[in-house]
Parts: C-alpha cells; sequence; structure tokens
C-alpha cells in the first residue's frame, strides 16, 4: 500500500528532513566535491534497501546516483530526474541566511538547493521507496536520477545514465524543477558558437588607418542583431519565436595595440520553425557578407559549442499526460509550458526520449539570494508525482 502523502505527517518530515541534510551539504557545480552530497542519498538509500550505484564520466568522476525499481511485469521503464549539485551561492554577504541553512521558517525551507532542486531529490527518493515494497505488482520499473554534473551545463549524470548498458532504457523521463502553476513539456533548443574574427595587428598611434578586429567583430555583431529572424510558427504549435544574443565580446589588451583577434559568442534559441541548420546558415551569412565588406588576412573562423533540438510534447503524450492529469485529480488548474530556456529536457530530445522539465512546489531565489522553496504545497506536489507515476506503472 502506497501511503497517503497528504494525511501522512511523518512521510512530510521525512522528505523534509532529507532535503535539509541535502542542502547542510554544499554541492556548487565546479566548486565543491559531490561525495558528501551523495554519501547523504546513499546512506538514506541504504538503510532502506533500495538498490542504487553511482554514475561516472569517462574520466572515472562521479556524476551522478543512479536508483531502479524494477517490477514485476514486463513494460516500460520511466524516470524521475533531479539534480543535487547547485549553483553558485554568489554575494553571500547579500543572503539574509547562511545559503547552506536547510532551516525552516514561516513554512519556507532555506537554502541553496532548496528549490532546485534537493527538495524534489528528496521527494523522489521517498517515492522509490514507497514503490520498493510494492514493486512485484508493477509493469517496467522507476529509475530515480540525482545528477551532480547539471548546473554545469554538461549533464554528465543523464549523459552517464543513458550510455549505461546495463541500464533500462527509459520510454520517459519527469525532471523536478520547481514550480506549481505549470507543468513543463517542451523549450527552445539551441546553437551555440564561438566565432573568431580576425585582422591585421597594428600601432594604436599610426599614422597608417588600421581596422582592428574589434571594429570587425562590432560590425559582425551588428549584422547578426539585424538579421531578420522569423516570427512564432502558429502552425507547428510551437508558441514561441526564435531568438539570437551575442553573450561574449573578448578582445585586445591595453592601450597602444589594435588587436588581431576578437572572440565572440553566440547563442541562438532555436524552435521546429527555425532548428541548427537555420541558425547555422544564419550567422554564416554574415560572416560571409563581414569578410566580403571588411576583408581581413584571414577568414571568420566558426567554431560549433553546442547544437540541442526544441522538444515540445502534446498534452496527451506520456508522460506529460499522466503527470497533468495527476495534478487535475489533485484539484490542481496547471497549464503546460513551453519554457523559453533550454533545459535538460533538450538534451533527452536529443536521443529521442520524451520529457517534462518542471513542476514542483512554490520557490523563490532561484539561482539568486535568498532560495527557498515553499512547503506548504509539497503533499500536493508529491501526491501528483506519486499518482502519475503508478498510473504509468499500471500501479
Amino acid at each position: 500500500m502506497i501511503a497517503n502523502f497528504q494525511q501522512d505527517k511523518p512521510l512530510t518530515a521525512s522528505v523534509v528532513e532529507l532535503a535539509q541534510q541535502l542542502i547542510r551539504c554544499p554541492s556548487r557545480a565546479g566548486i565543491d566535491d559531490y561525495g558528501p552530497v551523495l554519501g547523504v542519498l546513499e546512506d538514506w538509500l541504504s538503510a532502506r534497501g533500495l538498490p542504487h550505484r553511482r554514475l561516472h564520466d569517462e574520466a572515472g568522476h562521479p556524476v551522478g546516483l543512479l536508483v531502479e525499481i524494477s517490477g514485476g511485469h514486463v513494460g516500460p521503464w520511466w524516470t524521475l530526474d533531479a539534480c543535487v549539485d547547485t549553483a553558485p551561492y554568489g554575494d553571500e554577504a547579500a543572503w539574509s541566511f547562511p545559503p547552506d541553512s536547510g532551516g525552516v521558517v514561516d513554512g519556507w525551507l532555506r537554502g541553496r538547493g532548496a528549490a532546485d532542486s534537493k527538495l524534489a531529490a528528496a521527494m523522489f527518493c521517498h517515492i522509490a521507496a514507497g514503490l520498493h515494497t510494492r514493486a512485484a505488482h508493477l509493469r517496467g520499473g522507476l529509475a530515480v536520477l540525482l545528477d551532480v554534473d547539471e548546473h554545469t551545463g554538461g549533464f554528465g549524470g543523464a549523459r552517464a545514465y543513458l550510455a549505461d548498458p546495463s541500464a533500462a532504457r527509459p520510454a520517459g523521463v519527469m525532471i523536478g524543477y520547481p514550480g506549481l502553476d505549470e507543468v513543463v513539456v517542451g523549450g527552445r533548443g539551441l546553437w551555440r558558437a564561438s566565432i573568431a574574427v580576425h585582422a591585421r595587428a597594428g600601432h594604436s598611434g599610426s599614422s597608417k588607418s588600421v581596422v582592428s578586429a574589434i571594429s570587425r567583430a562590432a560590425r559582425l555583431v551588428y549584422l547578426l542583431e539585424e538579421a531578420e529572424l522569423p516570427g512564432a510558427d502558429g502552425a507547428s504549435g510551437f508558441p514561441l519565436p526564435p531568438k539570437l544574443s551575442v553573450t561574449a565580446f573578448h578582445g585586445g589588451q591595453g592601450f597602444s595595440i589594435t588587436p588581431d583577434r576578437c572572440e565572440i559568442n553566440i547563442d541562438v534559441r532555436t524552435t521546429p520553425g527555425f532548428d541548427g541548420h537555420d541558425a547555422e546558415a544564419l550567422v554564416h551569412r554574415a560572416v560571409v557578407a563581414l569578410d566580403a565588406e571588411r576583408p581581413a588576412p584571414k577568414p571568420t573562423e566558426i567554431t560549433l559549442v553546442a547544437v540541442w533540438p526544441p522538444f515540445r510534447l502534446a498534452e496527451d503524450e506520456q508522460p506529460a499526460s499522466a503527470l497533468l492529469s495527476a495534478a487535475a485529480e489533485e484539484g490542481l488548474a496547471v497549464r503546460a509550458k513551453t519554457a523559453g530556456p533550454s533545459n535538460i529536457g533538450n538534451l533527452l530530445a536529443g536521443k529521442q526520449i520524451p520529457a517534462t522539465a518542471g513542476f514542483g512546489v512554490p520557490y523563490e531565489g532561484l539561482h539568486g539570494i535568498d532560495e527557498r522553496a515553499h512547503l506548504a504545497e509539497l503533499p500536493t506536489v508529491y501526491a501528483v508525482y506519486q499518482r502519475a507515476v503508478l498510473d504509468l506503472l499500471g500501479g
């Protein structure tokens, strides 16, 4: 029998207690050792007899933890995913409480990772524990992926999971990002590149006119930002338009030399009607125009950094359907949303794995100061995910 989280105060307290332990183990991406936060999870899972194992990248570094609950009947596997690494603290002096507080004040769980996504990780571990006791009655299986390489943008835990030949390939993934009013069923993709613009170096005081790499790069930025992008494609059902941003500009040093190289970073958010190929073609046209208009000793170089496809699930596709239906059955008015920022759902979409990428408790300060998660809605959110998982597993 699965516990009724709405009426089970000890279960509620247990989820919050585990989340507090996780928050009190700093796990800032690229800064902290992930061993302690993984150890907290491993101790909790081991005490309850849940099968789990660490995931490692190609260099042997730990990038996640995988819990696997195998059902007693043949069927598809589904995955709950939450990251347990976090964003940096930023200016700690600006916080009104310690970033690794883990305290509960006025119904808010406080500290870095409370919202994104240590509370979700604690909740998913408890859902797995409840299913473990009745696994023989379920079809397929449930995996819980706890990623410690998410905030780096590398998504090493997810990559290691999908590359693991011993792990069942998931039919779909539900990612525990926070936010109570929406189930994120899609997101724009991205096309990212670094562009090196060249010129002849010269002395800034020379009597000869010199077009520096910075001037050429500035012209390229203008050409890119003036390029026409299509609007939202109503025919495809994808509600957002593509977007191009210049996100970095580096070149030169000191005052007396006009530089021979300047680098800029380009981020293009893509849609089904304007995909990575279209983004590449747009940037290539701007580069060709620059080199024709303002020739240089070397042609401008485009180095591709990342390409992720856009994705969007229909509301009747799984696992979106199960999650939206479960929310409605719990009395929530939740809308399906396509997000502007990309997320791990885009990585999964590239592997043809459908995903939802957000439904959880209300929050404040995500990636900013005074991050906190509201706990009054936790029983309802837990019940929604539990109901959705049972629906998918035939429980």
